[in-house]
C-alpha cells in the first residue's frame, strides 16, 4: 500500500500542466492514477527551488532560462531504469544465430562489410555492450566497420553507461564465460572492457527529436524494448515512425516482449523465427528504394 504523504501537496490543476507538458517534451504518458508519482519524485526540485507549490516548478520547466536542464532532471526523476546484460535471451538467440548471419549475407551481397544498430532508450548501457559482445563472439565480422549506438532520454543513466562499470545485479542472466572474456574486475566491480567500448557510441536522444533522429542514418536493426509501453497511442505511432524511417529496407525492429505493433501500425512485417518473432521493415519497392506499404 502506498504511504507517501506529500509536505507539498499536488493541486489537480498542476498535476495536468506538469502531465502535458511532460507528455509535449518527450511522450512520457501519466494517468490519473500515477499523480502521486509526480508529487513524490518531483517534490525533490520544488523544495530546492524554494517554491511553495508545484505550479511555480511548472512555470520554471515551461518558462525558465535553465528550462532544458530542468526538464532533463525531471524526465530523470521520473524514469526507471530497471535493465541487465543479456536481457530476454530467446530474442538474443534469434539475433544471434539467425539475424546476424542473414544481415551478413545480405552485406557481402552488397559488396559493403558495415553493420549499424541502435538501441533506443539503452538506459545504463548493458543493452548496446551485450550487443557488442554478441558480434564480437562472429568470427566473420572481424575486420568489419561495426558501430552500434546508444541512446537514452536520461543524463543520469548515460553517464552511468559512459563509464561502463556495473555491479553483481547487471549481470544476473551473463554466461561466466562472457564476464571473464569481456570485462576487468575490481573491487567486485566489473569494467568493460575497451574492445567492447569502442564498438559502442552513447548518446543523449530524446525519441521525441525528429530533426536529431533523422541525424542517426540508416540501420540494419534497432532494439527498442520496454520503452514504448510508457507512451500513449499517438506517441507510439511517433516513434515506431521513427524506426521504421531509420532502418533500411529488411531491416529489423527488436520490442520487448510484452511489446507489440498491434493497432500502432502496418507498416512492418512480423517474421517468425525459430525462437521468436521479430519485426521486419518490408523489403525496397523497386524504382523507390523505400520499402512498401502493407
Amino acid at each position: 500500500m502506498f504511504n507517501f504523504t506529500p509536505d507539498i501537496p499536488m493541486t489537480n490543476e498542476e498535476f495536468r500542466l506538469l502531465r502535458d507538458l511532460i507528455y509535449q517534451h518527450c511522450g512520457l504518458h501519466f494517468s490519473e492514477d500515477n499523480k502521486y508519482l509526480l508529487e513524490k519524485r518531483l517534490s525533490k526540485q520544488v523544495r530546492h527551488h524554494k517554491f511553495k507549490n508545484f505550479k511555480d516548478y511548472y512555470y520554471l520547466l515551461r518558462y525558465g532560462k535553465t528550462r532544458d536542464t530542468e526538464l532533463a532532471q525531471a524526465i530523470d526523476l521520473l524514469t526507471t531504469n530497471e535493465t541487465y546484460f543479456f536481457r530476454e535471451e530467446s530474442q538474443l538467440r534469434t539475433f544471434s544465430q539467425e539475424i546476424i548471419p542473414e544481415l551478413i549475407a545480405r552485406r557481402e551481397k552488397e559488396g559493403s562489410r558495415k553493420l549499424r544498430l541502435w538501441s533506443a532508450g539503452c538506459s545504463t548501457g548493458e543493452e548496446p555492450y551485450t550487443l557488442a559482445i554478441m558480434l564480437l563472439e562472429k568470427p566473420e565480422l572481424r575486420g568489419w566497420d561495426i558501430d552500434i549506438i546508444g541512446t537514452d532520454i536520461s543524463h543520469r543513466v548515460l553517464q552511468v553507461a559512459r563509464k561502463g562499470i556495473y555491479g553483481a545485479s547487471s549481470f544476473r542472466a551473463t554466461d561466466a564465460k562472457y564476464i571473464q572474456r569481456y570485462f576487468e574486475e575490481n573491487e567486485g566491480k566489473y569494467r568493460i572492457r575497451d574492445e567492447v567500448r569502442k564498438l559502442v557510441g552513447i548518446s543523449h536522444l530524446n525519441l521525441f527529436d525528429q530533426s536529431r533522429i533523422s541525424l542517426l542514418g540508416q540501420m540494419d536493426a534497432v532494439f527498442c524494448r520496454n520503452v514504448i509501453i510508457y507512451f500513449d497511442l499517438d506517441a507510439k505511432k511517433k516513434v515506431i515512425d521513427s524506426f521504421y524511417n531509420r532502418l533500411r529496407p529488411e531491416g529489423f525492429l527488436l520490442l520487448g516482449h510484452s511489446e507489440s505493433l498491434m493497432n500502432i501500425t502496418s507498416r512492418f512485417s512480423l517474421r517468425p523465427f525459430t525462437h521468436d518473432m521479430v519485426y521486419q521493415r518490408p523489403a525496397a519497392v523497386a524504382g523507390t528504394g523505400t520499402g512498401g506499404e502493407l
